[in-house]
This record gives C-alpha cells, sequence and structure tokens, in this order.
C-alpha cells in the first residue's frame, strides 16, 4: 500500500470496539484532517458477551460465530470514524512466519475487580502467542506505514484483560523491532511518538466521590474514590496529551453504536454487559512515554496533537 499522508498514525488493540471506547474521537479527528489513520486489532473478539438478545444466537458457541459477525461491526465503526485502512494483527503476512490465527483469550474477574486470565483458555489464545512472532507482523506493519505516532495499552492493558496486556506488549516489541535493519516490511522505521492510553486519575477519582456521595457508585467495594484503581487511571502529572474530540463526538457516537453486541449507547452515556453506565468521553487522554511532547496547549500543561 502507497501512502502518501504527511502524518500518519497507527493504533493497536486487542478486541473490536476497544478502539472507539478509548481512542473513537481521535481517530475520526486525524483521519477528517487528512492523516493517514491505521488500525490493527489484535482478535476477532469471539468470546464477547453479547447484549441485545435478539444476538443472543452469535454466542451460543465458541466457534467464529460471533467472531465473524464482530469483524463486520467493526468495518462499520471505521467507517463511522472515517478511517480506511484497518486490519487484523494475524492475517499480516511475514516471510518465514507459519499462518496465524490469534483468537480472543477470554478473561475472568479477579477479588479485585481486575480481569485476569480465563481459567479455560484455548490454544490459539493471543495471549499465548509467540510474542516475537506477534510482534514480527506488527513490525513488519510499522515500517510500511512508518507512523509518527503509535498508541496503544499502557503495561497492565487498562484493567487488566490478558489480550489488552499482550498487545502492549507486541506493540513495545514491534516498535523496537521495526527500528532495526533488515526486516520485512520495508526500510527499518523508528517511531518517533509512543503514547499509552490513559484516563486521569483526577478526574476518575472525583466522579467515583460523586457516585459514592449519591449511593450510585456501580464499583462500591471494588473501586473507591480513595482506593486502588485500575491501571488506565493514571496520575495527573504523568498524563502528557489531551485530544478535544467535541467536534468529532457524533463519529464516535455512531461507531459505537456499530458495535451493537457488545455496546448499548443511551444519551452521554454507553454500557457494556456488565449493564454499568459509563459516561461518552469525547476528551480522550494519553502518556507519552517515548519522544519529545509538543508545546503544552491546555491549563494542566499537556500538548493537544499527537503529532506536535
Amino acid at each position: 500500500m502507497a501512502i502518501d499522508a504527511d502524518r500518519r498514525l497507527l493504533l493497536v488493540h486487542a478486541h473490536p470496539d476497544d478502539e472507539t471506547i478509548n481512542n473513537g474521537a481521535t481517530m475520526a479527528r486525524y483521519a477528517a484532517e487528512g492523516a493517514h489513520v491505521t488500525l490493527i486489532t489484535c482478535t476477532r473478539g469471539e468470546l464477547g458477551e453479547v447484549i441485545p438478545p435478539e444476538l443472543g444466537h452469535l454466542a451460543a458457541d465458541q466457534d467464529d460465530t460471533l467472531g465473524d459477525h464482530r469483524v463486520g461491526e467493526l468495518a462499520a465503526a471505521m467507517a463511522a470514524l472515517g478511517v480506511t485502512d484497518h486490519r487484523f494483527l494475524d492475517e499480516v503476512p511475514v516471510e518465514g512466519l507459519p499462518p496465524a490465527r490469534y483468537r480472543d483469550s477470554g478473561m475472568a474477574w479477579g477479588p479485585d475487580g481486575r480481569a485476569v486470565a480465563a481459567p479455560d483458555t484455548r490454544p490459539g489464545a493471543f495471549a499465548l502467542a509467540d510474542l516475537d512472532d506477534a510482534a514480527a507482523r506488527l513490525a513488519a506493519v510499522v515500517r510500511e506505514v512508518r507512523p509518527q505516532a503509535v498508541v496503544t495499552y499502557e503495561p497492565g492493558g487498562g484493567y487488566g484483560h490478558p489480550d489488552h496486556v499482550q498487545a502492549h506488549r507486541v506493540t513495545m516489541r514491534a516498535v523496537e523491532l521495526a527500528a532495526l535493519d533488515g526486516g520485512p516490511g520495508g526500510p527499518a522505521w523508528e517511531v518517533p511518538k509512543v503514547y499509552w492510553v490513559v484516563i486521569p486519575e483526577r478526574a476518575a477519582r472525583a466522579a467515583l466521590a460523586a457516585l459514592s456521595a449519591a449511593g450510585e457508585n456501580p464499583f462500591e467495594g471494588q473501586f473507591e474514590p480513595d482506593g486502588p484503581l485500575p491501571t488506565m487511571f493514571t496520575p495527573d502529572e504523568l498524563v502528557t496529551s489531551m485530544i478535544d474530540g467535541a467536534p468529532w463526538r457524533q463519529a464516535k457516537v455512531a461507531a459505537l453504536r456499530a458495535h451493537a453486541t457488545q455496546i448499548a449507547v443511551d444519551g452521554p452515556f454507553f454500557a457494556l454487559s456488565n449493564g454499568v453506565g459509563q459516561p461518552l468521553l469525547v476528551t480522550e487522554h494519553y502518556r507519552l512515554v517515548h519522544g519529545v511532547p509538543g508545546a503544552a496547549t491546555d491549563a494542566d500543561g499537556r500538548e493537544s496533537d499527537l503529532f506536535a
């Protein structure tokens, strides 16, 4: 694929819908501005929990029925965001590597409210994939696209899902491999900026405090205003970047609605299969972990352009 755009952004996510929840406004903004946005999805989300009763038959077994359906949902979401370059990681050809099929690893909930590995993780699960093989596939895309910015999860995978954690590991290794001479996909490419998706801790604690005061904290006993939080909630001083996605709110909403098996949207809120309402955020935050930040442009001293 010949890529002529001056600005190129590569995002790596574990399952269909993760990209829209975390980065939908960011993707829509840069696509609208003419940047080349590439999304790599590591699995097809075969083990997701289906929300609408009329689609319940898709989760009746553990074959590829739900995964195939979610491929279509993802295509619709990308159309809503204006993203035309989307690929599944296991479909990236690399000479010398055997064909692969990375499947949803599933998960279980640990006693602290964080996700842990499922007790019956199946062969072929992405969480069990060889790290360097998966990273070699992604590195080939990095060499081809030559992104100035790469986005993925922080080391804890947000809330601990094994596929999110693996996506983080694969991405960081791929950035290393892409910078070496002699690999597939084209000349070596050193990614100028690498970002992790995060949410500022102060805002999260304030929201939990308000919910607790109203007696409506859905995470009571797991996540309290003054207690430990999932790793996606990051100390404010480590949050380096924010994207104001307000002009692209409707694009993000449309993309969320496209993921109908996994997400229910109701006004300014959305919910996953647990039925817990979450605010539909269009301001998206990042932590720059490699590269030089652009000039601070908001009151908290954060850059507002991932390409700055």
